[in-house]
């Protein structure tokens, strides 16, 4: 390969790692709305209850759990 086209793949990588880690900050984001909206319901204090914490951890698995069984659909489906 010439140096153009490493240049090009080079800059391909670089585009796929940010689109990935958009994607990631994207998901994140919606993550801590849906899960802190479901599981706080009060003004927060210096802590969670623990109730809260579980709400949160279980929460957080779920979300997770949900989207990798969606990356793995999307994936199978190319």
């Amino acid at each position: 390969m010439d140096s153009s086209s490493l240049n090009s793949a080079e800059l391909q990588r670089l585009i796929s790692q940010e689109k990935e880690r958009a994607m990631v900050n994207e998901m994140v984001a919606k993550l801590t709305s849906a899960c802190w909206d479901k599981c706080i319901t009060g003004t927060p204090g210096s802590k969670f209850s623990s109730s809260e914490s579980t709400c949160l951890a279980n929460c957080a698995q779920r979300y997770m759990d949900m989207s990798i069984i969606i990356m793995k659909r999307f994936q199978s489906m190319q």
